[in-house]
C-alpha cells in the first residue's frame, strides 16, 4: 500500500484497492494469531513468559536451634612466618614512655611477595698447589640445580611444566606470568625443554602398563598444524600414556606389544579386535546405544521389552560376586546363553529396529561378561573416559598442537601429569623430585 497517497483526493478504484490489500493483510494477521494460540499449552497461566508462579505453599515454619557439631569445623590459623608487632611507645594523654604489655588480639593477613627470580653465578676459582705446583679448578657439579648446560634450575621447569599442564596455560600465558610476577623473560624454546628430560620416566609408566592385568584404553579426537588426528590412552588405576596416532589397529600393537597379556578393556570399536588376549567390552556404551533406540522409537513395545530384559541381565550380572571361581565361570557362560537366546528372534529380522545391537552382542558374546568371572575387570570403560577428560579440555582451550614436536612434548608431559594426578601426587613437588633424580 502507497502510504504517499492523500485519501481525500484519491480516486474511487484507488481506495476499494487500498481496502481489499488491507483486509487481505488483516486475514493473514489473523492466521497467524491463531497459528501462535493453537501452539500455547492449553490451560496455561496468562502470565509473562520466565516469570515464576507464586507458590501456594505455606511459608516454613522458624528452625529451631542449631543442633550442636561433635567437632568444630572453623578455618585454622596458619603458622606465621614473619611477626609484626604493633605497641604504642608513648602515652597518647601525658606522651609518657610505656614497657612491657600484652597481647590484646592478633590479626592474620595472607599475603604472596611479588620477587624477582634469583639469578645466581656460580664462579669456579682456579687455584695453584703451593708444593706441588698443580692447577686445581673444582668439578662443575650442579647436580639437584640445574639440568645438564641449561640456566634454568629445577624449580623453575618444574614450574613451567605444572603451568603448562596441570594449570592448562598457553605458552605465552606462561611467559607473561613469568614477567608480570618474577621479572624474567623467557623464550619460547626455553619454555619447551622440560619435556625432552622425562622421556625414561615416560618409557617406565609404558612397561608398567603393559605389566598390568587390567588395561583400559580409548580415543579421542587431536589436531596437529590443522589436520585431523587421533589421541590415544592406555591406563591403569595408577598409570596414564597417552600418544597421538591415526585410528588404525596398529595403534593397540605399537602401545601394548606382546609384552601385554592381560585383559583389555575398551569400546566396540574395530580396532580393539584384532587383540588375541582377553577383552572386556564396555556395557556402558551398549547400554546407551540401546537407550538411544529406545528413544528414537518410543512405541515399539517389542523393542522395550527387549531393553528391560537385557537391563536385567547386566543387574544380575554385576550382583554375582560368588568367592569361587568355579562357579563365577559358570554364572558367566550362563549369562551368556541367556544374553544370546534373548537376541535370536531379532538377529536376522529386517523389521527389527534392534537387530544390528543383536548382532552386536551375538559378535562379542565372549567379552561381555568377563568381569563376571574376573572380580578386578570393570564391566565398563569409565576409566578411560576419565583419564582423557584433562587432555580434552586442554585440547577445547588450545585447538590441539602445531607441530610433531609440539605433540611429542604434549603427550609426554600429559602421560607423567595424569599419572601423578591418578596416584595423587603434588605436581609441582612431583616434577621437581622427577628432575632432579639421577635416573634422568
Amino acid at each position: 500500500m502507497d502510504t504517499e497517497v492523500d485519501l481525500t483526493t484519491v480516486d474511487r478504484a484507488v481506495l476499494i484497492a487500498i481496502i481489499a490489500e488491507l483486509q487481505a493483510v488483516i486475514e493473514r494477521l489473523q492466521r497467524r494469531i491463531a497459528e501462535l494460540e493453537g501452539q500455547a499449552k492449553p490451560g496455561g497461566p496468562l502470565r509473562m513468559p520466565g516469570l515464576k508462579a507464586k507458590s501456594g505453599r505455606k511459608p516454613p515454619a522458624q528452625p529451631g536451634p542449631r543442633k550442636q557439631r561433635r567437632h568444630g569445623f572453623a578455618r585454622p590459623r596458619m603458622t606465621p612466618t614473619h611477626r609484626v608487632e604493633h605497641v604504642m611507645e608513648n602515652c597518647p594523654d601525658c606522651g609518657a614512655h610505656r614497657s612491657g604489655g600484652w597481647i590484646q588480639r592478633t590479626r592474620e593477613v595472607i599475603e604472596l611477595p611479588v620477587v624477582p627470580a634469583q639469578v645466581t653465578e656460580h664462579v669456579y676459582i682456579a687455584r695453584t698447589c703451593p708444593a706441588c705446583r698443580r692447577r686445581c679448578t673444582p668439578p662443575a657439579e650442579l647436580g639437584g640445580v640445574v639440568l645438564g648446560q641449561q640456566r634454568l634450575g629445577v624449580n623453575l621447569l618444574s614450574l613451567i611444566a605444572t603451568l603448562r599442564e596441570e594449570g592448562r596455560l598457553p605458552i605465552r600465558s606462561v611467559q607473561w606470568y613469568l614477567d608480570t610476577v618474577h621479572q624474567l623473560r623467557l623464550s619460547v624454546g626455553a619454555i619447551h625443554r622440560t619435556a625432552q628430560r622425562v622421556q625414561p620416566a615416560v618409557a617406565a609408566i609404558l612397561d608398567r602398563i603393559r605389566a598390568s592385568p587390567v588395561v583400559h584404553a580409548d580415543e579421542t579426537g587431536w589436531r596437529q598444524s590443522g589436520a585431523n588426528g587421533y589421541v590415544w590412552t592406555f591406563s591403569t588405576p595408577t598409570e596414564r600414556y597417552f600418544l597421538r596416532r591415526g585410528r588404525g589397529k596398529t595403534v593397540v600393537d605399537e602401545a601394548l606389544s606382546d609384552a601385554f597379556s592381560g585383559v583389555l578393556v575398551s569400546d566396540f570399536y574395530a580396532a580393539y579386535h584384532h587383540y588375541d588376549g582377553p577383552k572386556q567390552r564396555c556395557w556402558a556404551h551398549l547400554l546407551r546405544d540401546i537407550h538411544d533406540l529406545r528413544t528414537r522409537y518410543p512405541d515399539a513395545a517389542p523393542l522395550a521389552r527387549w531393553a528391560d530384559a537385557v537391563h536385567g541381565i547386566y543387574d544380575r550380572a554385576k550382583a554375582c560376586t560368588h568367592p569361587q571361581a568355579k562357579r563365577r565361570r559358570t554364572a558367566q557362560l550362563a549369562l551368556e546363553r541367556q544374553l544370546l537366546a534373548l537376541g535370536q528372534p531379532f538377529r536376522h529380522d529386517p523389521s527389527a529396529t534392534q537387530a544390528k545391537l543383536c548382532r552386536r552382542i551375538e559378535r562379542h558374546i565372549k567379552e561381555l561378561f568377563v568381569f563376571v568371572a574376573e572380580p578386578d575387570v570393570p564391566s565398563d570403560n569409565n576409566a578411560a573416559e576419565r583419564s582423557l577428560r584433562h587432555l580434552v579440555i586442554s585440547r577445547k582451550i588450545s585447538g590441539g598442537t602445531r607441530s610433531e614436536q609440539g605433540t611429542e612434548r604434549k603427550m609426554t608431559l600429559a602421560s607423567i601429569f595424569g599419572t601423578w594426578r591418578a596416584q595423587g601426587l603434588n605436581p609441582l613437588a612431583a616434577c621437581r623430585q622427577l628432575l632432579v633424580s639421577p635416573l634422568l
